[in-house]
């Protein structure tokens, strides 16, 4: 099964620009908030990165996962902090959904149903609101997930 671990989560930026969680811009804290990312699948490391902008794209997949399933196509996170949209990207594949990095083109995780991947997608969203919480940030830089609506679509 494929998921996403995050690890050394923080905003060390923030005070050198003389800001806390609370009196940061929203644009601010979308890039400011990091932590090494990783995918795994299975136990098996698909790509990484450290100083990821994780609440960047647990807000990103949090609108996708929201999408009804007919407006749902393929997720490619597109940040300004990387020159090319994909560092994280999810595909629908006929054996189901993948997961990768067009930073590791050849490294995908295996294909799994929706279900599965809105379960491990909203578990990282989750994870993620609940520190860009605990750190004093508005709650609403990151969307909670609707269990219902991350649970919508068939396995492609």
């Amino acid at each position: 099964m494929v998921y996403f671990a995050f690890r050394s989560f923080g905003a060390p930026d923030l005070a050198r620009r003389g800001l806390t969680p609370a009196s940061a811009p929203p644009a601010v804290l979308l890039l400011d908030v990091e932590a090494e990312l990783s995918i795994v699948d299975d136990g098996r490391p698909v790509w990484s990165e450290p100083a990821f902008p994780v609440a960047e794209l647990a807000r990103g997949l949090a609108f996708w996962l929201r999408l009804p399933e007919e407006e749902r196509g393929d997720f490619a996170f597109d940040s300004v902090t990387y020159d090319v949209p994909g560092a994280v990207r999810i595909a629908a594949t006929d054996g189901g959904w993948r997961v990768g990095s067009v930073f590791a083109p050849d490294a995908w995780s295996s294909p799994c149903a929706w279900p599965v991947l809105a379960r491990a997608l909203t578990a990282f969203t989750d994870a993620v609101r609940s520190r860009v919480i605990a750190l004093g940030a508005d709650p609403h830089l990151v969307p909670a997930v609707p269990g219902p609506t991350a649970a919508n679509g068939a396995a492609r």
